[in-house]
């Protein structure tokens, strides 16, 4: 069998060996046949019935999950029982059925493909990935519909390289992980799926290795094929040699090894071998996820992404969270936290849909009007969500974060909003935290150049590097044929990234970062030799991150900075940071650093 690598993106790191066992989309399976008039009510009773019995699979999925299984997976499993109830899947292909005779399978795809088709119009990337939340519950349905099975055989193989199954499958949802859980399932590659995909954010919960966006996978790899994926790079080996198969053993025992040397740092103060204290902090989607925030050691919440509680509502963000709802999930959040802070960002979503649908001139919704444009030309849904954070904030310490700030007016008109909020508040007798804190997402360009509006008017600042990089280099990183551009030591980018950092602490306001650099191991050193004191990321990264910390030495760092700053050429700069990675302490400074400790 010949041997091939496929190249994808990496959600999950790790090692996972196995054959491979193939999952095929039931779409791939619906027939397209008209219904007698006679027969229309029969074939949507069928459709009631698949939708009625697939409710009842997710209950029993989440009914049965154990005690240590991470709270994501339930929230997921309520997330998408809560799309099987929406009318946009519950009753709309109902009436296509019944309006154009569909048998029940086209009229559920016919829907699916209608509701994902508006979801690719959406920017954020967290968002537009929900529609593989929809996908995958049409998907589940169909399935019922079809009689396909969705459970993995058990793993076989007497190499003994062969112990786990590795699911290939065009994607992949969270309740199919669920049910693999008690198989052997080591890992899975999709064809489908991004960094922020509910598939992704479970793989990293599990500590499942996974190579997403492979675009073909499925097509090309076989059943019963041996496959390696290398989750740290995205990468999937199909068929490896003796060799390359050694190679990899030998790589997944270090890394397990590693893995454990990690867990004895979760108590372990992040601090430099200068003596340089450096806070930790978690990006986190759902209330739920301050459970492995704490249990990975981190100091706080830097991230809140609050779109989560704006999600599957009706299949539109028309519908709206209730101040109530709102309440209740930021309290609980910040009540698990215990007593560590909790930077909830305002809702960043976009009305970034053409006002006439016939409209043939594509808009650019990267630049409309999304983030805190949308929430400003949106003031009572904002001051709701507003009046909800500040009413959470009577309960534990919570900063208010706003995203895509730009001009001073923006500020101005979102702290009188703010206010507002406080005063309604007030009328009502509602305790909330009078010195809130309030900062910035600095996530365009034009903040970071004019970053005095900024500290003049506001607490801390957060920078959002995943937006900062795309809006600097002008690249969508989501775009294949244009995200080998994304580049985070871009001269223009290493300016940024700096002078925010240096003006910050310049005066005297905190500045974080919260984009994917922050969680990335090669790039903690660069951050590190800019001035940054606080990172946020995922709460798997947080102990890499806190490791490669302990190891560096602010003293030498800061000198080989300064050269990557100055650099211009990418091949200077190249050098300069491999030179960065390898700088080490001195024995007697790492002595003294202990001897503070």
């Amino acid at each position: 069998m010949a041997s091939f690598t496929l190249h994808g993106i990496p959600v999950s790191k790790g090692i996972a060996i196995g054959r491979a066992h193939l999952l095929a989309p039931a779409a791939l399976d619906v027939k397209h046949y008209l219904i007698p008039d006679d027969q229309v009510e029969a074939e949507v009773l069928r459709l009631k019935n698949a939708i009625a019995t697939v409710h009842q699979e997710l209950q029993t999925i989440r009914s049965e999950l154990p005690k240590e299984a991470p709270p994501e997976l339930g929230a997921f499993i309520d997330v998408h029982a809560l799309i099987l109830s929406d009318p946009m899947l519950a009753e709309v292909p109902l009436n296509i059925i019944r309006h154009r005779y569909y048998n029940a399978e086209w009229a559920l795809v016919t829907q699916i493909d209608g509701l994902s088709a508006q979801f690719d119009e959406i920017e954020d990337p967290y968002l537009r990935e929900r529609k593989a939340d929809i996908q995958q519950v049409g998907d589940r349905v169909l399935k019922v519909l079809t009689g396909s099975a969705i459970n993995l055989p058990p793993a076989e193989g007497g190499d003994g390289a062969t112990a786990s199954i590795i699911v290939v499958a065009h994607d992949i949802s969270p309740a199919d992980m669920l049910q693999f859980r008690d198989g052997a399932f080591g890992g899975f590659v999709t064809d489908l799926g991004g960094q922020n995909s509910h598939t992704a954010i479970v793989a990293r919960s599990l500590d499942i290795p996974a190579a997403v966006g492979m675009n073909n996978a499925s097509a090309l790899v076989k059943q019963d094929d041996v496959l390696i994926i290398d989750g740290d790079a995205g990468v999937t080996i199909v068929n490896p040699s003796p060799l390359v198969l050694a190679q990899y053993r030998a790589r997944q025992e270090r890394m397990l090894r590693d893995r454990k040397k990690l867990g004895r740092l979760k108590k372990t103060p992040a601090i430099t071998q200068d003596g340089t204290e450096i806070t930790l902090l978690a990006n986190i989607e759902l209330p739920t996820d301050s459970a492995p925030a704490l249990e990975a050691g981190a100091n706080g919440v830097g991230l809140f992404r609050s779109e989560f509680l704006f999600m599957g509502r009706a299949g539109h963000l028309e519908k709206f969270p209730t101040e109530d709802e709102q309440f209740d999930s930021y309290c609980q959040t910040v009540v698990s936290m215990k007593g560590r802070p909790v930077t909830i960002r305002t809702l960043d979503v976009g009305a970034d849909k053409p006002l006439d649908e016939d409209e043939q001139t594509a808009l650019n919704p990267a630049l409309g009007l999304r983030a805190i444009r949308y929430c400003l030309s949106e003031p009572q849904m904002f001051l709701t969500q507003l009046r909800a954070i500040l009413r959470a904030s009577a309960f534990g310490p919570i900063k208010l974060l706003i995203p895509m700030m730009a001009h001073a007016f923006e500020v101005d008109q979102t702290l009188a909003l703010i206010e507002q909020a406080k005063e309604q508040l007030r009328q009502r007798k509602q305790k909330f935290d009078e010195d809130i804190e309030v900062g910035a997402m600095i996530e365009i360009p034009a903040a970071a150049l004019a970053l005095p509006i900024f500290i003049k008017r506001l607490d801390f600042l957060s920078i959002g590097t995943n937006d900062l990089i795309q809006y600097t280099l002008a690249i969508d990183r989501v775009d294949h044929e244009v995200a080998h551009l994304y580049d985070p030591l871009h001269p223009a980018v290493l300016f940024l990234l700096s002078s925010v950092i240096a003006m910050g602490r310049k005066a005297g306001i905190p500045v974080a970062v919260c984009g994917e650099m922050a969680g990335d191991v090669k790039w903690t050193r660069l951050l590190l030799g800019m001035g940054l004191l606080e990172f946020s990321m995922h709460p798997s990264q947080l102990l890499s991150v806190k490791q490669e910390i302990l190891n560096s030495d602010l003293t030498l760092l800061e000198p080989q900075v300064k050269k990557v700053l100055k650099a211009t050429e990418p091949s200077v700069i190249e050098a300069a940071m491999a030179q960065l990675r390898t700088l080490n302490a001195e024995p007697e400074i790492k002595a003294t650093a202990a001897r503070r400790r």
